[in-house]
């Protein structure tokens, strides 16, 4: 965190702001008093006009756009419906799945809303949504390091570390698409193993790269945040 509690900017100009959201941490304020603390308000408090244009999970770190005033607002918010940004994320999954670093596979599982689960979503072949993620085992292993360096994997259970490249943005859509072919990732309480949140201290998913092309200026912005882990 940087001062007053701010998450680290790791980008800013006239149009947007870029920062790098803590696992824990809000997107955006939720129902209710002991929800208003967020990476929005957060960031308000140094930009004041920053306003949200898409939301990681509040377990989910990594790269987080905000725009800057309303016109801006609408356009990057246009810009990631039309499928226009590009996004990968970094996961530690349980389990050694066969792939490789050069092996890019596909899965594709229509999601819908578990109403009577809330907040968890599932896969639905008859009324889901359209939803596509591409993964493959990370070319770098899992190594942990910052607020993550003094802990490691419990030999019980191995993990993996796996790239991943959603084209669509189903709500929770990378954490059901990788518990569906059976390597939830770790520290994922709602997907996993009825275990699963004690074997990591957070859940092991982080927004490590995205690209998208500012609306005023035409020129394409590409960011890279590396995984604690």
């Amino acid at each position: 965190m940087s001062a007053a509690g701010v998450p680290p900017i790791v980008f800013e100009n006239r149009d947007l702001v870029v920062i790098d959201k803590p696992s824990g941490l809000l997107s955006v304020p939720g129902r209710g008093e002991d929800k208003q603390d967020c990476a929005l308000t957060r960031i308000q408090t140094i930009v004041p006009s920053a306003l949200v244009v898409h939301r990681l999970d509040m377990a989910t770190s990594g790269l987080l756009v905000f725009a800057k005033g309303a016109r801006m607002q609408r356009a990057l918010s246009q810009a990631f419906q039309n499928r226009e940004t590009t996004k990968y994320y970094r996961a530690a999954v349980i389990g050694q799945p066969a792939l490789t670093s050069n092996d890019w596979q596909t899965i594709e599982a229509p999601l819908i809303v578990d109403w009577p689960n809330r907040p968890k979503s599932k896969v639905c072949f008859e009324t889901g949504k359209a939803s596509t993620t591409h993964w493959r085992v990370s070319a770098s292993a899992l190594a942990p390091q910052g607020s993550l360096a003094d802990w490691r994997p419990g030999t019980e259970w191995p993990m993996t570390a796996v790239d991943l490249h959603p084209i669509t943005g189903r709500s929770h859509q990378l954490r059901v698409h990788l518990a569906s072919v059976g390597f939830p990732i770790a520290g994922d309480a709602l997907y996993g193993p009825t275990d699963n949140a004690t074997r990591a201290p957070r859940l092991l998913l982080h927004a490590t790269q995205l690209a998208l092309t500012c609306p005023r200026t035409g020129e394409r912005l590409e960011w890279d945040c590396p995984a604690p882990f």
